[in-house]
């Protein structure tokens, strides 16, 4: 049985600041934005922050109402790539295989570097001594036979703790947690399964598959071998940085599509789906792709890199039609449309502006998109719709949110998709 390991920083921008800004030890402390501008968002905050009601994702006048007294720092990227750097060196006496998931996170396979005398729990108890005796950070570790269950460990137990999930515990553990404490099963989703009367996770496990399959497509079956355990996936080789390489939707349209407004129509819905997803997970992508089949069943995929790193919806949708238009002769008509977002980046890591792109448009393109995730989050798809909708309701029907799941392109690239078909 494989022994894998899930190690998290615990606040991670927010402690490696507080090392090097003792001054600020017993107040409440945020780090994003730029305080003087009066403007940005919550990158990461400490636990008194947090205790407050500091979230991340917050603007910072937001933060400012509910925890008056907090003080804000601007990030400092390259300071945190140095620790992230300096903790994967730390894994790399124990393993060389480690996959990053974002900067402060990483899953471990220790498999070969158990024995008799040091199982999975008495290395990530080393790890977790060393992170703060060497580093002066603290971490939570989780231990388990798979990915899911790890990462859900170190999750468990903060900060500064280790969690072993394992054949004899999750049950009890894992089980009885709410369905959305498992990876990747956001807001939308855990809503979507508590609609069904899923609850918890164990809820989750033992639910019919054909039944989660009509209600949730593939990604129901996904959630359902996460719960239960059989998530094969394995851990990457170091140097690979993320294990979710792109996000993507594709869909058969309910009639063949003969003109660009068509196309239009269904890759702005396809748009839509990627970059809300984009920003559920906090990523950007700087590539976009396209993917065409017409009605002789004949394919072709096109990319273009972008200006710069987005999940702007008028952008990638921008960007994926000057690809058709470029691409395509019309000389059949289309049955298929795709729209992808890859070569993803951390949303939260900042960025060199680029002096050609209009960063306030950007910014409020932005802002309008996040109304509309709030919106559809509270009211349902079909709250929110674009004008050109209207030009046919039998195309604008589709809820690419929703109905048409392509889960994230990577994490089951090499593994085995236990109980997915």
């Amino acid at each position: 049985m494989r022994t894998i390991l899930h190690s998290d920083m615990n606040n991670c921008y927010a402690s490696i600041e507080l090392l090097h800004r003792p001054e600020l030890r017993g107040r409440p402390l945020a780090v994003g934005g730029d305080p003087e501008a009066r403007h940005g968002i919550v990158l990461a905050k400490d636990l008194i922050a947090k205790k407050a009601g500091v979230k991340t994702g917050m603007a910072l006048w937001q933060a400012r109402e509910v925890c008056p007294d907090v003080v804000f720092v601007p990030p400092r990227m390259d300071l945190y790539l140095r620790f992230s750097r300096r903790i994967r060196d730390i894994y790399a006496e124990y393993t060389d295989k480690q996959e990053a998931f974002g900067i402060d996170e990483s899953w471990l396979d220790v498999t070969e570097s158990v024995t008799s005398s040091k199982d999975g729990y008495l290395i990530a108890e080393e790890i977790r001594r060393r992170a703060k005796e060497e580093l002066g950070v603290t971490v939570s570790v989780g231990v388990s036979w798979n990915k899911i269950f790890a990462k859900f460990g170190s999750d468990y137990k903060k900060p500064d703790a280790v969690t072993v999930i394992d054949k004899d515990n999750y049950k009890d553990i894992v089980w009885t947690s709410p369905v959305g404490d498992i990876l990747y099963v956001g807001r939308s989703n855990a809503r979507r399964l508590n609609d069904i009367g899923i609850m918890t996770i164990g809820q989750l496990a033992s639910a019919d598959r054909n039944y989660l399959k009509e209600s949730m497509g593939k990604m129901g079956l996904i959630l359902s071998a996460f719960a239960r355990g059989e998530d094969q996936t394995p851990v990457s080789a170091e140097g690979y940085s993320a294990p979710i390489k792109s996000i993507g939707n594709s869909t058969t349209t309910p009639r063949d599509l003969k003109t660009n407004e068509d196309v239009k129509i269904v890759t702005y819905l396809l748009a839509e789906s990627v970059s809300a997803r984009l920003r559920e997970n906090n990523f950007k992508c700087r590539v976009v792709e396209i993917s065409v089949r017409d009605n002789n069943l004949y394919t072709f995929t096109r990319q273009m890199r972008t200006e710069s790193p987005t999940n702007i919806t008028s952008e990638i949708a921008s960007y994926a039609m000057k690809l058709f238009t470029g691409s395509y002769d019309w000389s059949k008509p289309i049955r298929s449309v795709g729209v992808r977002g890859v070569d993803l980046v951390d949303a939260s890591i900042p960025i060199q502006l680029n002096m050609f792109l209009n960063q306030e448009e950007r910014d409020k393109q932005h802002k309008i998109d996040l109304a509309i995730d709030n919106l559809r989050g509270r009211f349902g798809f079909y709250s929110v719709q674009r004008g050109m909708m209207y030009l046919d309701r039998s195309l604008s029907k589709l809820n690419a949110r929703e109905d048409h799941v392509t889960h994230p392109r990577g994490y089951f690239a090499n593994g085995n998709q236990s109980g997915v078909g």
